[in-house]
């Protein structure tokens, strides 16, 4: 009796996880699509607001993201040891606010972040011009530096056609 409860919760405890498993993936593809949705109204490319954000930093990430259900152009930078939250509009360039990066989520992730663009001998805006060489025609969502071993690489997300694709590309 014993071991039927116990297969009896394991079963009913795979079935529940694997239903919010669905759900977080469902969830996420819708996210992806309405992104790609809303890139298509940004003027801007993160290229240009990586060459925006220079004046404040050091690019070490950039990304579109859904904000407040509005789409948001963000690029963090490095100067010295502060990093900072770079705001482009996504619309005209212009860089519309800069927030320095103290703590939360925001600092944890910028501090990895940072890690690999300090043994970087390439710029986050080479490896993205060269991915979009590359991939013809494809609209680059955001670009993150990460240690693999310890090799620094910048993982590349692009759009085309509503399709997202992951690139990877040396750092070094």
């Amino acid at each position: 009796m014993r071991a039927r409860f116990i297969i009896g919760l394991a079963v009913m405890s795979i079935w529940v996880l694997g239903g919010q498993l669905m759900f977080a993936q469902q969830t996420s593809d819708k996210a992806h699509a309405e992104r790609a949705k809303r890139l298509t109204s940004a003027k801007v490319s993160l290229e240009e607001g990586l060459t925006a954000s220079v004046r404040e930093g050091t690019p070490i990430s950039g990304k579109f993201e859904m904000e407040e259900g509005q789409l948001q152009l963000s690029i963090y930078t490095m100067k010295g040891n502060v990093c900072s939250e770079v705001i482009v509009d996504h619309t005209t360039g212009h860089v519309t606010n800069v927030e320095p990066i103290t703590s939360g989520e925001d600092f944890t992730a910028a501090t990895a972040q940072r890690a690999p663009m300090v043994k970087a001998k390439k710029s986050l805006q080479t490896v993205v011009d060269a991915a979009v060489k590359t991939h013809a025609g494809s609209r680059v969502v955001s670009v993150f530096p990460v240690l693999k071993g310890e090799q620094a690489v910048a993982e590349i997300t692009l759009v085309k056609d509503g399709t997202f694709v992951m690139v990877s590309d040396s750092l070094e």
